[in-house]
């Protein structure tokens, strides 16, 4: 098995230098997989112990320490994703991806005051777009690995069935269908600009209040889906509807009066951030078709937010009391 990050001449040293070549590559894969940054950091951690466990004689054994620790952390995310099911069935509210700022707005550093390490970046593209993750998570745990191996990082399905499991016939199939569920859930996107300036006009309307404007940005059907984890209040079903999704939105204005929204990259698309007093409580992501928007995602989860400037780690205490106060169809 090789990997693309994997030089094409000769054997990589299995060195800490060579090995610590591949993390950003297993980040990448395993957020890819998982929808969780956290999940993600704590499966490559497992990777690479289970290489520095093993003896120098069986590390010089394995040919690709690359292509090794992209087979063990495969493996390590398919168990995640089997479990995940379980955990994600007494999860308090709806479920969404963790949300992804652009590089350069990533924060320097953690809570903890661990800096972070640069190659705990996500490189954004559209297999990162909260569309298209939440369509992933649909799927079965064996559907995912296999698209995302495949049809992402372009993995053969003869290795691909060594981390899933299955015979490469029975890949083929499960990507097969798990491309099927893709292009069944895509309506033709808007040019990038066009998403941008949807946004804009959707965070000014919001900003003044504009019912009208507001509606008219929506499509009629429109869904707003927001997570909380059950911390800072939880919301516990979609809202659906463009009538209801904005009276949402200015009932939240209303009870945060020092709001501020901003433009963000949000997992590679244009999409909104509040901030309340300074700290970011929510971050918005949006699916927009023509000229509607179809979807919004609101992440509130504080542990969702971490790579965020503001994050999760300044809400302390009074994040969560602000959540408590919170009706069951605010988006905040």
């Amino acid at each position: 098995m090789t990997t693309p990050s994997e030089p094409g001449h000769g054997r990589p040293d299995p060195g800490l230098s060579a090995l610590m070549n591949e993390r950003r590559q297993l980040i990448n894969l395993a957020y890819r997989l998982l929808g969780s940054l956290a999940d993600a950091e704590d499966v490559v951690q497992e990777t690479y112990a289970r290489w520095y466990a093993m003896s120098r004689q069986q590390q010089d054994a394995i040919a690709s320490p690359g292509a090794w620790l992209t087979k063990v952390a495969g493996r390590l995310c398919l168990n995640v994703l089997s479990s995940a099911r379980a955990r994600r069935e007494t999860y308090v509210g709806e479920w969404i991806p963790e949300p992804l700022p652009e590089p350069r707005e990533w924060i320097t550093g953690r809570p903890d005051g661990i800096s972070v390490d640069p190659a705990d970046r996500v490189t954004l593209d559209e297999s990162i777009n909260m569309a298209f993750l939440v369509v992933l998570d649909s799927m079965t745990p064996a559907e995912r690995v296999a698209f995302i191996l495949h049809d992402v990082f372009r993995y053969p399905f003869a290795e691909v069935a060594e981390i899933v499991g299955r015979t490469p016939a029975a890949c083929r199939q499960l990507a097969s269908s798990a491309r099927r569920r893709i292009h069944a859930s895509r309506a033709p996107a808007a040019p990038a600009s066009r998403q941008a300036g949807i946004v804009r006009d959707f965070k000014q309307a919001w900003e003044a209040k504009d019912i009208n404007a507001l509606i008219g940005l929506l499509d009629p059907d429109a869904t707003a889906t927001a997570d909380g984890g059950g911390v800072v209040g939880a919301v516990l079903r979609p809202i659906e509807g463009a009538e209801q999704i904005v009276r949402s939105l200015l009932n939240l204005a209303g009870r945060l009066r020092n709001l501020t929204i901003l433009e963000r990259t949000v997992n590679g698309q244009p999409g909104l951030i509040a901030q309340h007093d300074g700290v970011t409580v929510s971050v918005y992501a949006f699916d927009i078709a023509g000229d509607r928007i179809k979807h919004i995602w609101a992440v509130r989860n504080p542990d969702k937010l971490r790579p965020w400037s503001g994050g999760a780690a300044a809400l302390g205490d009074s994040g969560t009391a602000r959540g408590a106060r919170a009706t069951e169809d605010d988006l905040s």
